[in-house]
């Protein structure tokens, strides 16, 4: 009799019986083993084992559980399970953590593994090791040992060289490293006692307390503005200088279109076009165009610079392109994804310029709805250069701006620059395009899209890069102008391709997705905001949970609650992404949407601008793997780029902060830790900490279920979105790091 069949007798015998767990363990073991390279559903395990009752299902489903946790079997994807053929070594990536709870990823994919410091052979973070599984201990998570390094990783480190006699330190505010890092007097490449430098370990014994490291870069003296900025780029391994074979390569590329380019191109250099950007930008990649072809029927052009025509796939710029991914916004300054001559200069859409680009243009009624619609290479030439504030105040002086746009502070605008043609005498066309884009705008929140309108803190800076006050940049009808046409471009051609009828198959391409909220942190954000006397209904199809959300964010506007509850709520949404499988955007509410608009200072921009071209010229599908490959590096760039902004915005907020020691301020209790509070002061944004030490009228316990701190014996809680008053304690520009103390009454 074959085993196959002995199993089933077992389970047949077994089905009119109730099965214990332990037989149940054993008959899915032997089940595994037998069918050792078929992946098993669920379902298809139930019918083998002939389980047909509810508690014999779940059963299975626990002693599954605990196969899993024994590393016996795999589960990809959800509810598939196949035996786990794995030895007591096996080859990996290394993660260094702050709190010493090391994890280990094995090249073969699964779950990490715990490696204690005590095992971690002194392995850096990416580093790739080489492990043993050690013994499990029953209700522990499963342990692994470093016992080689097979080859060192990329990470450095940033901090201040400390030079005492013969002896080299680089002590880093790296949470990963217990210890400094020491540096051979031979291997300072020219750093001094003081100065920032970037450092990689190069050496760790495994006796030593010290890792030993070399410097790579010397970034300048400590707490130099220029310094402190491009330490905040090394600390997350993001470019910090422009590779000169690069801009030499660059600076030979000529300006000149030919006539014979011209030619092949649709020619919209007779069609009212201009540029809408921030005051200080420098790199124009969107125009918009209109003219009106009769009563009721617009031509509107959205014209995006042709980055992809001067930059060749493969080529030296390319590279350094995709290396970068993005460019990234710091607070007082832009490092650019391509070198200045492009981004600045020949790619830009400088007013009374020529230049090649890449258009989505639409014929639109006045109901903004869209009658046709064509992609086309493009010559343009920018009539304007905008900035927001002079649209803006075209749109307030005729009664055209959105109600609340009156009431907000507004910035003061320049006297008319006298080489531009005043603003006024493009009423006509930038009221017509508010129109319609009020209407684009009001049709994508009724369809479902999430409303978030949060303002942007901004500094005034000095010429030293001192931060001397504290602005906010709060979104008008004219930022929504242009992006309503930016989103209906983006949205127009991933239709373009993605849908097609349900017998083809769509040809690879690169959207933005964003997949719906986590039921969890939903359930946690109505919890929370019921404190606040709101209510929000978690259940219900996609678009009714985002019109609940809406509902939310509109009630808290303007109250104290207002910036808690939408940091809380954007915590609950999932983070937007590239790839080629397109699962839609559920914060547009769009089906199908990429990125389009900006090839100047996105990489997926440029990916888009080729396969549309490659389409368009009636190519192939193109390698879908290749393409989900640099998806995935560029949403991780463009993570690494936020980090960096987000870090140099606290930087300025810490420096800001320094000139006001002992100062007071309302503000609002932001975040809640077993560590202490955080405040967000009302009047400028900047956060900090009220340390748990300080808290010392009472024992204090952490509730992290409903985000507060309550005393024991006194029973006072501090609660997130709780209004008090603070005085600025102490500010600390090396840890980035602001402390606070409560202002008692």
């Amino acid at each position: 009799m074959g085993k196959s069949k002995q199993l089933k007798d077992k389970t047949k015998a077994g089905k009119s019986r109730h099965i214990s767990k332990k037989e149940l363990t054993r008959l899915l073991i032997e089940l595994f083993e037998q069918r050792q390279s078929e992946p098993l559903e669920l379902r298809r395990i139930f019918r083998e084992l002939s389980l047909t009752t509810h508690p014999a299902k779940m059963l299975c489903m626990d002693v599954l559980d605990d196969l899993l946790a024994d590393d016996f079997i795999t589960e990809k994807p959800e509810y598939v399970y196949s035996l786990k053929h794995q030895s007591q070594q096996m080859e990996g990536t290394f993660h260094r953590k702050a709190n010493g709870k090391n994890t280990f990823v094995s090249d073969e994919g699964g779950e990490p593994y715990l490696v204690p410091e005590r095992n971690s052979l002194h392995a850096m973070e990416g580093d790739r090791v080489r492990v043993v599984m050690v013994a499990r201990r029953k209700n522990h998570v499963r342990e692994a040992q470093v016992t080689e390094i097979l080859q060192r990783g990329t990470k450095t480190f940033v901090g201040t060289l400390q030079i005492n006699n013969n002896i080299a330190f680089l002590l880093t505010e790296d949470r990963t490293l217990a210890n400094d890092i020491l540096i051979p007097k031979d291997k300072l490449h020219g750093g001094k006692n003081g100065d920032k430098v970037v450092a990689k370990v190069t050496e760790w014994p495994e006796k030593a307390r010290n890792p030993i490291g070399k410097v790579i870069a010397v970034l300048g003296k400590n707490g130099d503005n220029d310094t402190e900025m491009n330490a905040i780029l090394a600390e997350y391994g993001l470019p910090y200088v422009y590779p000169k074979h690069v801009e030499e390569a660059a600076n030979h590329i000529s300006s000149d279109i030919p006539q014979s380019e011209i030619d092949k191109r649709e020619d919209m250099r007779d069609v009212m076009t201009f540029t809408i950007d921030p005051r200080d930008a420098k790199d124009f990649d969107d125009a918009i165009s209109i003219r009106q072809i009769n009563k009721n029927l617009w031509e509107v052009g959205v014209h995006i610079a042709d980055v992809t025509h001067y930059i060749h796939e493969d080529s030296v710029i390319d590279k350094e392109a995709v290396k970068r991914a993005t460019s990234i916004y710091l607070v007082d300054r832009t490092i650019p994804m391509l070198p200045e001559r492009l981004c600045n200069e020949i790619c830009s859409l400088r007013p009374d310029e020529d230049k090649l680009t890449f258009s989505v243009i639409f014929l639109m009624n006045a109901e903004a709805e869209v009658k046709d619609w064509h992609l086309a290479k493009t010559v343009t030439r920018s009539n304007r250069r905008f900035i927001y504030e002079e649209v803006q105040q075209v749109l307030e002086a005729h009664g055209e701006a959105s109600p609340e746009d009156y009431h907000h502070p507004g910035d003061h605008v320049d006297p008319e620059r006298p080489e531009y043609e005043p603003a006024e005498h493009f009423a006509k066309e930038l009221i017509t395009l508010n129109r319609l884009a009020k209407i684009l705008r009001k049709k994508r929140f009724e369809h479902g899209a999430v409303d978030f309108d949060r303002f942007e803190t901004r500094f005034e800076i000095d010429q030293k890069g001192h931060p001397t006050g504290v602005y906010f940049k709060i979104a008008k009808d004219a930022n929504k102008l242009i992006e309503e046409f930016m989103l209906l471009a983006n949205r127009t051609v991933a239709e373009s391709i993605g849908r097609v009828p349900k017998s083809k198959k769509p040809k690879t391409f690169v959207y933005r997705i964003h997949e719906l909220p986590d039921p969890n942190k939903l359930m946690n954000l109505s919890d929370f905001v019921k404190k606040f006397g709101h209510r929000l209904k978690t259940g219900g199809s996609k678009s009714e949970t985002s019109r609940n959300i809406n509902r939310l964010l509109a009630e808290v506007k303007d109250k104290p609650e207002q910036n808690v509850v939408e940091t809380i709520t954007l915590r609950a949404m999932m983070k937007a992404k590239y790839s080629t499988i397109n699962i839609g955007h559920y914060g547009l509410a769009f089906d199908f949407y990429t990125h389009f608009t900006s090839p100047i200072r996105r990489y997926p921009d440029m990916m888009v601008h080729r396969l549309l071209t490659r389409y368009a010229e009636g190519g192939r599908s193109a390698m879908k793997a290749k393409y989900e490959e640099l998806c995935d590096h560029s949403s991780e760039m463009e993570q690494l780029a936020a980090q960096a902004e987000r870090s140099s915005i606290k930087y300025k907020q810490v420096e800001y902060l320094q000139d006001h020691l002992g100062e007071e301020y309302d503000g609002t209790i932001s975040g809640v830790t077993e560590y202490g509070i955080y405040v967000e002061i009302n009047e400028n944004k900047c956060e900090g900490m009220v340390p748990l030490r300080d808290l010392d009228d009472d024992y204090y316990e952490f509730d992290e279920k409903n985000y507060c701190l309550w005393g024991r014996r006194k029973h006072h809680r501090y609660n997130l979105g709780d209004q008090v008053r603070i005085k600025v304690a102490r500010a600390n520009l090396d840890r980035k790091t602001i402390d606070f103390v409560l202002v008692k009454d």
